[in-house]
Parts: structure tokens; sequence; C-alpha cells
């Protein structure tokens, strides 16, 4: 019995390390293309698939397998601005839902996870490490407060690993080093927790002050984050710029390297939706094909939602 353990153990120690090795070969396939990515790069629709579901206000997404699993808030009363700041808080906390959608290729809706707790009801951009879906819970306004919880995509089982007192809206879990990276409210800042083998997080009770490290890059803000290996993240989002003839809002992709948060490469993605929300308002979900890469796209809300598909040949 103890021979046929061990033997078992090996097994199961070598068909993991198998896994982890193809996880990180993928991305680090994903992360040379998008590094090739430029600003004339050709963006083809290959399809469109309608939600067949009230998405709510959509935010962040993963694809693993056939499954897309995709954060949204469904807001019930909107936030307001005060008159004047009270404290660093410039509107009061809102009213509504968290939910975790898991749906097929057809749009087809499989599960909905509720997620948060009171006026912590906002998820944000998402990320999957090959085991957990890494996901950061917010109030609906600026510098105030966030659960990270983390999910297993296979028993849809949620469980929380951290409260903190800043706006995180979206994160990547750096499986090099072992730390859950977060973006503030515009992507302003990044905060960094290390991570034990236990799925802990043992820098909890640092203050946003002494963990705190601000983006030097004003190009867009991250709506949308996944780590590709090697220190490296992806944040996807948009900038909007005013004019006399209103507003325009221009999406982009930028590969961050962890290590010093400087950006290594900055890619405009000139897509919009058929409302003329920039493809990038919100969930966004890349992968590396046999003929370049393979982009997935939510920009729009509630029954005007739809899953646009992108090809680049590389």
């Amino acid at each position: 019995m103890r021979s046929f353990s061990i033997a078992l153990l090996l097994v199961f120690t070598q068909l993991f390390g198998s896994c982890l090795c193809l996880a990180q070969k993928s991305k680090s396939e994903l992360a040379t293309k998008l590094m090739k990515l430029t600003a004339s790069s050709e963006w083809t629709q290959t399809d469109t698939v309608s939600l067949r579901f009230d998405a709510h206000h959509t935010q962040g997404i993963v694809k693993i397998g056939a499954h897309f699993f995709m954060t949204s808030v469904e807001v019930s009363e909107w936030p307001k601005k005060y008159d004047t700041p009270r404290g660093n808080l410039d509107r009061d906390a809102g009213k509504g839902i968290g939910h975790v959608m898991k749906f097929d290729r057809k749009g087809n809706l499989l599960h909905d996870l509720v997620i948060g707790e009171g006026d912590v009801y906002h998820p944000g951009g998402i990320d999957f490490d090959g085991r957990y879906i890494w996901i950061p819970v917010t109030e609906y306004r600026p510098n105030s407060f966030s659960i990270i919880y983390r999910l297993d995509p296979q028993s849809m089982e949620v469980k929380e690993v951290l409260r903190y007192p800043e706006s995180i809206g979206a994160i990547v879990h750096n499986t090099d080093n072992h730390t859950l990276v977060g973006a503030n409210w515009g992507a302003r800042k990044f905060y960094s927790w290390q991570v034990n083998t236990l799925g802990q997080i043992t820098n909890g009770n640092e203050t946003p002050v002494k963990l705190g490290v601000e983006n030097p890059s004003f190009y867009v803000d991250f709506q949308d984050c996944k780590y590709l290996g090697n220190n490296l993240m992806l944040g996807s989002g948009l900038q909007s710029f005013k004019t006399e003839t209103g507003t325009f809002k221009l999406g982009g992709l930028e590969i961050l390297d962890l290590s010093d948060y400087r950006p290594r490469r900055q890619i405009p993605v000139k897509l919009w939706s058929a409302t003329g929300a920039s493809m990038l308002n919100n969930p966004c979900a890349i992968e590396s094909t046999k003929e370049g890469i393979r982009a997935y796209f939510v920009p729009d809300d509630d029954d005007k939602a739809v899953l646009y598909v992108y090809d680049v040949v590389m």
C-alpha cells in the first residue's frame, strides 16, 4: 500500500509539473507575441456572441477551456458625489450586488455567483493562475475599501484572502515570485502582497502608504489585468480625452514589468463596439493561437452585452 501511495504521488507530481510547465510555456508564447503588436497591427473580427442573460455592468474576464468567467456589478443606486469631500471620500457608496458569471461559447449562463458584502460590491479585473481565479471587490468609489477573493473555477467555491483599506480595481497573481499585485482606482498605484504555499497573505497588515508604488505611465487606466510570466503583466483599458466636440476614448494594451512597474510596450487598439464603446472599455482576455493571438472583449453592459472575438495573424 505504501509503495502504491508513493507511486501515485509521483504520478500526480509529474502531471502537475507538466501542466505547470505547459501553462508557463503558453504564457511565455503569448507574451512574446504581444510584444510584437504595433499600432498598425490588423485586428480582424471573427465572431460576435450575444450574451443570453443580463450581464449588468461588465468588469473583468478570463477564459478557462471552453468557458468564460466574468465579473460584473449590478447597480441599484449609483453613487452620488458629496458637495464637499468627507475625509478621503468624494461620494457615497451607492448600492449594488457583485457577480461572477460563468458562461459558454454560445453565451449561455451556466452559473451566477454573488460576491462581496455590504458596500463592497464592485468586482474588478481578474486573473487566473492555473488553479484559482483572483478577484478584487471594492466599494464603488476611490480611496475606500476592498476584499480580495480566490475562486476555484471547478467547484465555484470562493474564499476571502484579504481585506484592505484601498480601492483595488484589478489584480494579478505573479506566480514567479508568489505575490498578488493589485491596481487601485484608475491604476494610479500598485500594491503587492506576498502569498505563501497555503494561498495566504503574509503582509496584509501593511498600510497602503508603505506598499503603494506609483504607476509611472499615464497611457491608459487599467480595467482588466493578466499575468504573462517573467514578471510581466498585461494591462488593458482606456483613456478619455475631452475635446470641443465631446469626449474621445481610446483603448490600449500595456505590458508592464513588475520588477520596476515600468511599461515595456504600449499598443493602441483602435476598435469600437456597435454602441461606440471602446473595445477595451472593461473585460479583456487574450490567448495565443497557432496563427497569432485571439482576444475576447465585452465592452457593453446589461442586455447590450456582446462577446466580441478578434484575431491578429502574426
